[in-house]
């Protein structure tokens, strides 16, 4: 069964959680503590897999006691639930909490975000990987990019709208971004999966307190894992962004699925950064198995690290929080007819983008073309579009639309 923790000083707002929650207690083993020092105690003495803690607390506060669970028991997803919201709030709490919800919370939202974290649990088997991500309080970023950051951000008159361009670039940072200006603390009522708007509603102080201050970003100092070239995977994420772009434009899909598909492909290989980071020489082994051209990429990885790039890259911008049609576009665009989806979505136009960029640059690390899935576009009707959809891709990759 389920273990969560509910901590919260206020005896009121506890009785008010455990009579919502009732209806769970067939699924999730609750625990209630009333303030950081009990949460702690009850934690050393039984494990737990979702902690769910308020901020203003006396005593050990609710930093204080994320920043002790992070360190103790790094794999247990950490929520924050508080009614203090405010940018200064998820500043400080940028690196700390997987994901932030304001109060009055409903409950539906609450058993949601519990929800998701299960369900991605249930995405990502192995218990020493979902240990690794969920220590993880950034995924690293290109050198070059994250300099040319600081520099605009050190500027006396920075621009929000270069600081943007520079985010968008990167995979790294671009997801980071998006889990911060989507938190409640925030309080915006919509979905964002545009790094420019998400720059321009932060503003350029915030930006600096995130990278200047607390350091939010990270960077690759310098990368072990041979066979995996970020210069590649850099112009590759870009390019397949583009595409899914253009291929979700071309089929008249609403803005918000036209941002979800661009962001989705310029994230949909953070689980390769991923692995270089936390797994350099077991990953190295992968590529030099997968280069072989007898077993293709995923499944190289599925079977010496048990998961794949995709399953690994969702699980994290999953825990981060970010909009769920980009965590599917991630998680599938290898195989999008194991997805549930019955129309098009981010999804397709990513898996679809996939291809045609690679068909336009370099083959993949195994040394393979990867191919379109044409039975998942015959169920969606869509398999008569491909050729106008690579024609596109060619138009605007040949007018300089890669970013």
């Amino acid at each position: 069964m389920r273990k969560i923790l509910f901590v919260d000083d206020e005896q009121n707002v506890l009785s008010g959680l455990q009579r919502l929650l009732r209806p769970m207690r067939s699924e999730w083993e609750m625990a209630f503590a009333s303030g950081g020092q009990e949460a702690l105690d009850i934690m050393a003495k039984r494990p737990f897999d979702v902690l769910v803690s308020d901020m203003r607390m006396p005593g050990v506060d609710g930093l204080t006691l994320l920043n002790e669970v992070m360190r103790k028991y790094p794999d247990v997803v950490r929520i924050v639930l508080s009614g203090h919201a405010s940018e200064e709030t998820a500043v400080r709490l940028a690196g700390t909490a997987h994901q932030y919800l304001a109060k009055p919370c409903d409950p539906g939202k609450l058993k949601t975000t519990i929800d998701r974290a299960f369900a991605l649990r249930d995405l990502l088997s192995d218990a020493s990987l979902q240990q690794s991500l969920a220590e993880m309080k950034s995924i690293p970023s290109m050198p070059d990019l994250y300099a040319e950051l600081v520099e605009e951000l050190n500027h006396p008159d920075a621009s929000v709208r270069r600081v943007g361009r520079i985010i968008s670039r990167d995979p790294g940072m671009t997801a980071k971004l998006l889990q911060l200006v989507n938190s409640a603390f925030f309080g915006i009522p919509r979905h964002i999966s545009n790094p420019s708007q998400a720059a321009n509603l932060l503003g350029t102080d915030t930006l600096r307190s995130l990278v200047l201050g607390i350091e939010v970003f990270s960077q690759f100092k310098r990368i072990d894992c041979e066979g995996l070239s970020l210069d590649s995977l850099w112009e590759h994420s870009n390019k397949t962004g583009t595409i899914a772009r253009q291929i979700a434009s071309a089929q008249r899909a609403t803005g918000e699925v036209i941002d979800d598909a661009a962001m989705a492909g310029i994230l949909h290989d953070v689980g390769k950064l991923i692995f270089a980071h936390t797994l350099p020489e077991r990953y190295r082994e992968v590529l030099t198995r997968a280069r072989g051209g007898d077993v293709p990429l995923p499944n190289a990885e599925r079977e010496m690290l048990g998961a794949t790039h995709a399953e690994v890259g969702a699980y994290l911008l999953g825990l981060w929080g970010l909009p769920d049609p980009i965590i599917e576009a991630v998680a599938f665009h290898h195989c999008p007819s194991k997805s549930l989806g019955d129309k098009f979505t981010a999804l397709t136009a990513l898996h679809v983008g996939n291809v045609l960029a690679h068909e336009q640059g370099r083959a993949d690390d195994n040394g393979a073309v990867a191919e379109l899935d044409m039975a998942y576009l015959a169920q969606l009707g869509l398999a008569e579009r491909v050729p106008a959809w690579r024609d596109s891709c060619r138009e605007v990759l040949n007018a300089g639309g890669s970013r």
